[in-house]
């Protein structure tokens, strides 16, 4: 082989090499292409970012290039409207609060096509209990007995704004006339409380809330908790199948030495219906094999989950994708 020959095939060598690395990088980079994914939760004191959290650090460990992050937003609302606008990918949601994103009503609009937000679940979670937090020595022994008190309601695009407001209003309350309105999150709710400048607090959450737990553990501070179950009936003639009867167990929070009658909602989790069926289905597979001991170790609430309660209790379709998963495992969702 002359001069000639052998530079034009050592260059032939040189392109092979260069095209090839190009190729495997090419391919690397595709194959490493990381799936980035928004969870709008709630309030750093309540439960939802407890739980949100750990959905999300279940999800970006176990499913591969995957990276799931968590906002901190005031709740439910926020969470439909954060995914209506796509700054979210997923959600928590309470059930009462997906009713009304889907058929565009309440906090989303007066039911026109445009105020519609095609929800869809991928799993119910946990339940929400409504509490109603007074001082010990408070005279304030029942719901109706707030009337003119300093109240909060939640904090601004929470469910629990929402659903202090029905309650109060099942006992003949209006929040913008009947009360001293404070429009608070958890940990404010807490702060207010502790420094005596709120009577009551409304909270809705699961339990036990870590804002709540640290609000009845403090020094001085001694709290009860009033039923409101009995508002049940006149919930269930304005919001059909919304609510349900539900009980806080005495010991769930230290001083809390009897059972609280209260007022249940399911909380979903939640996404848009255009997501990818693939993408839908791996998140309620990985999320579902991790509940024990993942989720678990987060929050024990999560220890109630099964296959059963997972697919019951959504009054909104469920994604293709969810679909699938649990007919996997023999139960059919709609």
């Amino acid at each position: 082989m002359d001069k000639k020959a052998r530079l034009h095939f050592s260059w032939g060598v040189v392109g092979m090499i260069l095209f090839f690395a190009f190729f495997v990088i090419t391919e690397a980079g595709a194959q490493q292409k990381v799936v980035k994914l928004s969870m709008g939760t709630g309030g750093t004191g309540g439960v939802f970012y407890v739980m949100g959290a750990g959905i999300a650090t279940i999800l970006t460990k176990y499913m591969p290039n995957t990276e799931v992050t968590v906002e901190v937003t005031g709740g439910s609302v926020d969470n439909c409207k954060l995914l209506k606008s796509q700054k979210a990918d997923l959600g928590l949601s309470g059930a009462d609060i997906c009713t009304d994103a889907i058929n565009g009503i309440e906090k989303f609009g007066k039911g026109a096509p445009e105020d519609k937000i095609p929800l869809r679940a991928l799993g119910s979670i946990y339940t929400n209990h409504m509490h109603f937090i007074t001082h010990k020595d408070s005279p304030i022994q029942s719901v109706s007995d707030v009337r003119g008190k300093r109240v909060s309601t939640g904090s601004p695009g929470s469910g629990t704004e929402v659903k202090t407001t029905k309650i109060l209003d099942a006992f003949g309350i209006h929040v913008d006339k009947d009360i001293k309105r404070e429009r608070l999150g958890a940990n404010e709710s807490v702060n207010a409380f502790k420094d005596r400048k709120l009577d009551v607090i409304g909270w809705d959450g699961g339990i036990p809330t870590g804002a709540i737990l640290d609000l009845a553990t403090t020094p001085g501070i001694s709290i009860k908790i009033l039923n409101c179950a009995e508002s049940i009936p006149q919930l269930e003639k304005k919001y059909p199948g919304g609510y349900y009867p539900t009980v806080i167990p005495k010991g769930t929070y230290p001083g809390i030495d009897y059972d609280v009658q209260s007022v249940g909602h399911t909380n979903l989790f939640v996404t848009l219906d255009k997501m990818d069926p693939q993408l839908a289905y791996m998140i309620t597979k990985t999320l579902y094999n991790h509940i024990n001991p993942d989720l678990i170790a987060v929050h024990k609430e999560a220890a109630k989950i099964t296959l059963k309660t997972i697919t019951t209790g959504s009054p909104i379709p469920f994604h293709p994708g969810a679909v699938k998963f649990y007919a996997e495992h023999g139960i059919q969702v709609k």
